[in-house]
């Protein structure tokens, strides 16, 4: 599958950015996506991942972004959003969506090695 990144931008301490994921090639409704970021001088962290199963979707993410992040797919439009609120300086970032072609349990959404589809990575900066 090809992901398209975007929504990145320059926004101010406590505003809001929405992230889109595009799939093309294949269906995210029945894979696990997730949205992964890295900081300058940083290594490439997990923020959240939604799954498909029997249904419905579930999701799982990071301590730090809890109540701000919240991730949601759009299976007609084959899209992932990261919508993302009270943004602080420290998300500031290089935001990537990856796919995995199944169902991850929770422990191993963490993993970027999971997921062998990435997109190009969106820019977010968050001024203080």
């Amino acid at each position: 599958v090809q992901l398209q990144a975007s929504g990145g931008g320059l926004v101010q301490a406590g505003g809001s950015l929405r992230l889109s994921c595009a799939a093309s090639g294949r269906t995210v409704s029945r894979n696990t996506v997730a949205w992964f970021r890295q900081a300058p001088g940083k290594a490439r962290e997990f923020v959240v991942a939604i799954r498909w199963s029997g249904g419905s979707s579930s999701s799982n993410t990071m301590d730090s972004v809890k109540g701000r992040f919240t991730v949601s797919r759009d299976n007609a439009k084959n899209t992932v959003y990261l919508q993302m609120n009270s943004l602080k300086p420290e998300d500031t970032a290089v935001y990537y969506c990856a796919a995995a072609g199944n169902y991850l349990i929770t422990s191993m959404t963490r993993i970027s090695d999971n997921y062998p589809d990435w997109g190009q990575g969106t820019q977010v900066t968050v001024s203080s």
